[in-house]
């Protein structure tokens, strides 16, 4: 784990649903009906297109499939940052940040 700020770490322990999305695609109604075992569905990634990993919902990072222990695994290749949520946090719950300059 990242090393996290002291006012964070109480929250390391809190469980978020991670997920990880292959890909998308439309189709009629009478085509998913049609689906049977050996079907195959068209998806909108390319094969070397990274995926999605969210959290709750939330795109957190981007990375790509590989194998590890005879499972499927995701190893990380970038982080997905909200640029509007790039405020410092307080090194304790008591600071206060600082004003940018004016």
């Amino acid at each position: 784990m990242n090393a996290l700020n002291p006012a964070l770490k109480r929250f390391g322990d809190v469980t978020v649903r991670l997920s990880v999305e292959l890909g998308r695609t439309e189709m009629p109604l009478k085509d998913v009906l049609a689906i049977d075992e050996g079907s195959v569905v068209p998806l909108n990634r390319l094969t070397d297109e990274l995926l999605d990993v969210t959290a709750n919902g939330r795109v957190v990072a981007r990375g790509e499939v590989i194998a590890q222990d005879g499972r499927f695994a995701l190893r990380i290749v970038e982080l997905v940052g909200d640029p509007s949520a790039e405020e410092p946090i307080p090194a304790a719950l008591g600071d206060r940040p600082v004003d940018p300059p004016a």
